[in-house]
């Protein structure tokens, strides 16, 4: 007869208490996320300043090809390593076994034989 003994009213307040506690973190977690996303996408739309580059009477007739970057460059340089790498197989592989050694310690306190389940008795 311990169901008589509960205080049922009780239980049933905390439990909601903790279900609309939860509920409304989550609402809020919510509230939270959609605006912390408006504000990112707010400020990437922000106008990137251009800018001008110098150029010389002599560059404003002609047409000067357009040359990458250092940073450009490196990008390219890796990608082509790697397509070389790649292609001609020279790329690192990994062996697929793993090999884990086996020590057993002397003194472990899994194999101490003095607390032992057979030595319970006394």
């Amino acid at each position: 007869m311990t169901l008589l003994s509960i205080n049922w009213p009780h239980v049933w307040i905390v439990t909601g208490l903790g279900f609309l506690t939860v509920v409304s973190l989550l609402v809020f977690l919510i509230f939270v996320l959609k605006l912390l996303g408006i504000v990112i996408t707010n400020t990437e739309k922000t106008p990137v300043k251009s800018v001008a580059l110098e150029t010389s009477a002599s560059a404003k007739t002609e047409h000067a090809p357009l040359v990458p970057t250092s940073s450009v460059n490196d990008d390219l340089a890796a990608i082509a390593m790697a397509l070389h790498l790649y292609f001609n197989r020279i790329h690192d592989t990994e062996p697929t076994e793993i090999n884990i050694k086996s020590v057993e310690p002397d003194n472990s306190p899994w194999n101490f034989k003095l607390y032992g389940m057979n030595n319970l008795h006394r």
